[in-house]
């Protein structure tokens, strides 16, 4: 029972301060704290240099090295916890990586350090931490996140913890650098810094805040603009189709009309010719009739007899009227598909030439153009655009200058090379940048000069533009 009971106490208490380990060689210095003898050793062999020994867990001095008592006790009951397998080491994940700000103070396998001090500029693991949390001088101390930059707050030429900071060369310094080679600067402790730092910090948070929200805010314009675009653009979809089906319903209709209408005069015309073909049927055979009897009657050898049938058998009946009989082969209906080809033709110019104005119209919608109409120069500025002269639209009369950012009538024709898009009758050029959006532009001049937005496919021989300007002489701003 006395050995479970050992197995249930906590493994912690058995272990070394320095190495984390269980306790070998253990030995019990004068303030009761006990370590591994060779833990203790290499610490005090470290503080020799400055004849001074301390206690590593409650940083107790000792003017002179202390006598290091083994413990006979403490090594027989960690001998016992040994045989029943109990490990103190901590877990793996406790120990620190290559990225891992490692404890100072721990020997052999460092453990992570919990924070660091930023007056004694060392790094505690937990464990080393604790007199931190004790001891009433090392609770004045500023605890911070573990850091691997401690050292960057020592004074390389002074070995001093860098308190000061010099606003004259904007960097820190020592106190001894203060009253040296930063002697009558304008210094300042690096806490006054701070502050001052601090509210120059929290302003620019306030400002990067303000404009968070406002971004987001233009964020949420933006997503509603992007709805608003959709919905219009499905409605128009919608209406569009809706108004060309009702055009084609209209066209179809028309088509079943003129179909009807042929239909119905073929069955009056050809009832009208069947009319006429079955009289002449009916003549035909009362004449093969009459050419019958005829014939029987030229065969009678009694004269009598003959010239006595001969006057009613002589007798033809009324002919029918053949003489509006007018043959044109196909060519019957030839008026009606000249007069549909007609209204096709006229159609498609229609379409052709309105087809134009609504793809015009469509390009030019500008939803992301709902803000307020710039007014001032400041305000154009922010849709400058930068313009160039595209040299293979450019007359041979003209000269191109300044990176092709001026050009100049001459009196000399220049030799540019053949280009389909080059002016030929006009004294033009076009620039090489699209102009898509919204577009501010500033042209100085001097004479009388055109300035004109044209469209993309103008002719080089015409000129094809809107938004034209006559100007005579001084400085022009345009937008589009």
């Amino acid at each position: 029972m006395q050995l479970l009971h050992m197995n249930q106490m906590d493994q912690t208490k058995f272990c070394c301060s320095v190495c984390l380990d269980l306790l070998k060689d253990p030995v019990t210095i004068p303030c009761g704290h006990s370590y591994c003898m060779n833990c203790i050793k290499s610490f005090w062999d470290e503080e020799e240099k400055k004849k001074i020994y301390s206690c590593p867990q409650c940083r107790r001095t000792f003017t002179a090295r202390p006598v290091q008592e083994k413990s006979t006790m403490l090594a027989d009951l960690v001998e016992e916890l040994k045989k029943t397998g109990l490990q103190a080491a901590p877990a793996d994940h406790c120990y620190a990586g290559p990225e891992d700000v490692a404890c100072d103070v721990c020997t052999g396998r460092k453990i992570k350090a919990l924070q660091s001090c930023l007056v004694c500029l060392t790094s505690y693991c937990e464990k080393h931490l604790q007199p931190h949390y004790v001891a009433a001088q090392l609770k004045k101390h500023k605890l911070v996140e573990p850091s691997k930059k401690l050292q960057e707050n020592i004074c390389s030429r002074h070995d001093e913890v860098m308190k000061m900071f010099c606003r004259t060369d904007q960097q820190s310094i020592c106190y001894l650098c203060s009253v040296d080679e930063h002697k009558g600067h304008d210094t300042v402790s690096a806490a006054a810094e701070r502050t001052e730092r601090q509210r120059e910090l929290e302003v620019s948070r306030q400002n990067i805040q303000q404009r968070i929200q406002d971004r987001e805010k233009d964020v949420k314009l933006l997503q509603q603009e992007v709805e608003a675009i959709n919905q219009s653009a499905d409605q128009t979809v919608e209406h569009s189709e809706k108004i060309f089906t009702e055009l084609i319903h209209l066209i179809q209709k028309r088509s079943s009309d003129v179909k009807q209408q042929i239909r119905s005069q073929q069955e009056t015309e050809v009832s009208r010719v069947k009319e006429l073909q079955e009289k002449l049927e009916q003549e035909i055979t009362e004449l093969k009739r009459k050419d019958a009897e005829l014939k029987q009657l030229s065969h009678t050898e009694d004269h009598i007899q003959f010239l006595h049938n001969y006057p009613s058998l002589s007798a033809l009946s009324e002919s029918t009227d053949s003489s509006s009989i007018n043959i044109r082969p196909l060519s019957y209906f030839e008026d009606v598909t000249a007069a549909v080809s007609e209204v096709r033709d006229k159609l498609q110019d229609i379409l052709r030439e309105e087809w134009t104005n609504i793809s015009l119209t469509v390009t030019e919608v500008d939803v992301l153009l709902s803000q307020p109409e710039p007014k001032t120069r400041a305000e154009f500025l922010k849709y400058s655009c930068e313009i160039t002269l595209d040299p293979n639209t450019a007359n041979t009369w003209l000269l191109l200058s300044e990176g092709n950012r001026k050009a100049t009538a001459v009196k000399q024709q220049q030799s540019y090379s053949d280009h389909p898009d080059r002016f030929t009758n006009w004294f033009q050029v076009l620039s090489r940048e699209s102009l898509t959006g919204r577009c501010y532009w500033e042209v100085e001049w001097r004479g009388r000069v055109y300035v004109a937005v044209a469209y993309k496919n103008i002719n080089g021989t015409d000129l094809i533009s809107f938004m034209c300007r006559s100007i005579s002489s001084g400085f022009a701003k345009g937008h589009r």
